[in-house]
């Protein structure tokens, strides 16, 4: 089948029903949740939102409008004011089952400086006293998938900040998730190291079959990796927009030089400029240079 190659066609609607079109429950359903913290700020307003089996959605728009709460919902590190969240069709509880486990990776590495790098991978697997047999296999091939077999017994300060971030996947990827959550995990990286995670991120998820949810307010970075982006509005947050990125993966840097990919920024970046009252944002303008 062509791709589609004209201009970005809207996605499904921000409310969903509770089962896809072949009966399975989504691997998320996020249905009129709100979150006000104890001091009265209400971070999100009511959010509809469905993450299909497979897809790689990602939470885009300004800093502060609720991305990462929005996460962390769905990580269930924090509860909903009002509203409720399904993880495949369930609740909370039953995630951790085969078929039902999720990892996140946050915005920093968070590596335990005094272990090195296969004891930081290991980390969720000791902690859930796991066969070590089993458990050395899983940190080595969760090392391999991220290129970094050959620093194992490597500390984290001899690691650039890429290689961290590719340990804090690996250590995601160790537990065999079907759902990765991830809150801006290269926005403090240099853009060539940027761009090269992000297709490795890419092939990861295409290897694996995983489902991800990615935070990021980089326009281009959405467009680049998403199968389909979710346009978040200022505080409280709530959903804008979404459009489907209909290009077939993987993607290169032709891609990013393209009309489409321009189209799709351009679409994005006036969404958010509606939200925000303000003119499309400028300040994420197309990088031109190879990531290789």
């Amino acid at each position: 089948m062509e791709p589609h190659r004209g201009p970005p066609r809207e996605g499904p609607p921000l409310s969903r029903a509770r089962h896809d079109a072949a009966g399975e429950a989504p691997a998320v359903s996020v249905e009129h949740a709100t979150k006000t913290w104890p001091n009265g700020t209400q971070a999100l307003a009511a959010v509809d939102l469905t993450v299909r089996r497979g897809e790689f959605l990602t939470l885009l728009g300004p800093s502060g409008c609720g991305k990462s709460t929005l996460l962390h919902l769905i990580a269930g590190l924090i509860e909903p004011s009002s509203g409720s969240l399904a993880w495949w069709g369930k609740g909370f509880e039953a995630t951790g089952e085969p078929g039902r486990r999720l990892a996140m990776v946050f915005q920093a590495p968070t590596l335990m400086p005094w272990a090195r790098v296969d004891a930081n991978v290991r980390l969720p697997l000791s902690l859930a006293h796991g066969d070590t047999a089993d458990a050395d296999r899983a940190v080595a091939d969760a090392l391999s998938l991220v290129g970094l077999a050959d620093c194992a017994r490597h500390w984290p300060r001899e690691l650039s900040g890429g290689m961290q971030m590719r340990a804090s996947i690996a250590r995601a990827l160790v537990t065999h998730p079907d759902l990765l959550l991830m809150d801006e995990p290269f926005g403090a990286l240099d853009e060539f190291t940027r761009q090269r995670l992000d297709a490795e991120l890419v092939s990861l998820w295409m290897a694996r079959a995983l489902t991800i949810v990615f935070v990021t307010h980089s326009i281009h970075e959405a467009v680049f990796l998403s199968t389909r982006v979710a346009v978040m509005g200022p505080r409280p947050g709530r959903l804008i927009d979404e459009i489907a990125i209909d290009e077939p993966h993987p993607r290169d840097e032709s891609f990013r030089l393209s009309t489409r990919f321009a189209a799709t920024a351009q679409r994005l970046s006036a969404a958010i400029a509606r939200a925000c009252g303000g003119e499309p944002a400028a300040h994420d303008a197309p990088v031109r240079a190879s990531a290789s």
